[in-house]
């Protein structure tokens, strides 16, 4: 998949317009304090949403047009948004990270992908610091169609983060993007160690 290109061509169907509901609820209810990543972050919505919860919050995206579209669209925290590829994170994101928040990255990225995925989390995410994520687990794909967003199955999202980290929250929400409703899941994981 070629995001570059999609986001030249306007073709961001993922993106609401607005950061995640399940998102904002969790960290209404649960006050968290430190670094945080948002890998994907596209737009810069759940960016955005982070600061606004009081974390020190960075966007990261492989797109360079989509990073400068967050840049254009939350122009106050422009800084907070840089292009880089999650699988081989800047040097200077390595362990830099208490929190990383995920919001359609993953179900973006083909099944053969999801190891990698889990590297690239271990490569920012320090040790005792919290994965948060709202996994599109039902994506609703009709007969014949692959994705993305790819299936993400329940099991699958436990057996990626099995080893080394411990589940902390896991909930199917009840507000989402009219689309989702009752198709995303809320699973927060703290990474061992540390």
């Amino acid at each position: 998949m070629d995001w570059e290109e999609m986001y030249r061509k306007g073709e961001i169907f993922w993106d609401k317009g607005a950061p995640s509901p399940p998102m904002r609820e969790y960290l209404g209810r649960h006050p968290l304090r430190g670094r945080a990543l948002v890998p994907g972050c596209g737009h810069g919505h759940e960016v955005a949403l982070a600061v606004e919860f009081g974390l020190d919050a960075l966007g990261l995206d492989i797109a360079p047009t989509g990073v400068a579209e967050a840049r254009a669209l939350y122009p106050k925290i422009a800084e907070r948004f840089v292009v880089g590829n999650l699988f081989d994170p800047p040097q200077a994101m390595r362990g830099a990270f208490d929190i990383v928040l995920e919001h359609t990255c993953m179900s973006a990225l083909p099944p053969a992908l999801r190891g990698d995925y889990r590297r690239g989390i271990d490569r920012v995410l320090k040790p005792g610091g919290l994965l948060i994520g709202v996994w599109f687990i039902n994506p609703n794909l009709g007969p014949g169609e692959e994705g993305p967003p790819f299936r993400l199955g329940v099991e699958d999202l436990t057996a990626l983060f099995a080893d080394g980290y411990e589940i902390v929250a896991d909930y199917v929400p009840e507000v989402g993007f009219e689309s989702r409703v009752g198709r995303e899941r809320v699973r927060g994981m703290r990474r061992l160690g540390g």
